[in-house]
């Protein structure tokens, strides 16, 4: 972790206080979407098609809460990954710089979501 001297907080160069920080609610997080995972996975079950039980209108209601409750998922799995990467980039020591153009990501971007691969500048193009 020796390359991560990226502007930390306050101008000052990132130190492990600053990498522990980020680690912990990167994995904070992660493990926030494994516990909404869990909650999410009975509205991804196939929705049963009986008459009896449910009317037409409330099986069509019961289908989209499934298409949303599947389309939540794939944005937590999206979310997952991109947190897997921010923390395999702090294990490699390159946390905090850009991915592209080798840079310091600035600690204001970092604060408002450290899975930020890239700076400003190569976000923009």
């Amino acid at each position: 972790m020796a390359k991560n001297k990226a502007p930390g907080t306050k101008g000052r160069p990132m130190d492990d206080h600053d990498i522990a920080r980020y680690r912990a609610t990167l994995e904070a997080r992660l493990a926030a979407l494994a516990e909404e995972d869990d909650l999410g996975r009975e509205g991804r079950k196939v929705v049963e098609l009986d008459q009896q039980s449910v009317g037409r209108l409330s099986h069509m209601d019961a289908l989209q809460n499934q298409a949303m409750a599947r389309a939540q998922g794939v944005r937590r799995a999206q979310e997952v990954k991109r947190i897997e990467a921010a923390l395999a980039r702090i294990e490699a020591g390159d946390f905090g710089y850009c991915t592209e153009c080798g840079d310091a990501i600035g600690p204001e971007r970092l604060a408002v979501d450290p899975t930020l691969p890239r700076c400003v500048s190569c976000t923009r193009g």
